[in-house]
């Protein structure tokens, strides 16, 4: 089922996001629905503050297969790369963020077991874009310099970095 993708400023992106408990069958269902509503829009990430839903639940797709992650956490980073990242909240904006170029991730997968995932490149700015959703940031916080966000055409085709 398609999910409506709140828009910046609303007040959710900004609050920390809850932990799951344990990963349901709603979680499970919520997963899936997050990841037809990011493949739509069509973006490579999708937090569910973004979809309204202040609980710490991720997903992503750079084109090797959707992951859901529930509880995720950065348990360690390394390197440097910068993407110009835009956001499904914030249409039509985009800007350079620099972040890790690799990170590892530990959470619970849709069906409650413990993963560890190691990304780099784009996957690892995705990782880490989404998570930082839900402490309730957004990438514009990371933007060293604001002069360098852009605002484009949202209604052109989206970039690839559509988080």
């Amino acid at each position: 089922m398609m999910l409506k993708i709140v828009r910046y400023p609303n007040p959710i992106l900004r609050k920390k996001a809850k932990a799951v408990k344990r990963v349901t069958p709603e979680i499970a269902k919520l997963i899936d629905d997050m990841i037809e509503t990011m493949h739509a829009a069509p973006g490579v990430g999708l937090a569910a503050p973004q979809v309204a839903k202040s609980i710490r639940v991720i997903v992503a797709d750079v084109g090797s297969g959707a992951i859901g992650l529930v509880n995720p956490r950065i348990v360690s980073k390394e390197g440097k790369q910068t993407i110009v990242e835009g956001c499904l909240c914030l249409p039509g904006v985009e800007a350079p963020v620099e972040r890790a170029a690799k990170v590892v991730v530990k959470a619970l997968a849709r069906d409650g077991e413990a993963v560890v995932v190691t990304a780099e490149g784009l996957m690892a700015t995705v990782l880490q874009h989404e998570i930082d959703h839900l402490e309730g940031h957004v990438f514009i916080d990371r933007v060293k310099d604001p002069a360098l966000i852009k605002f484009v055409d949202a209604k052109k085709e989206p970039k690839e970095e559509l988080l």
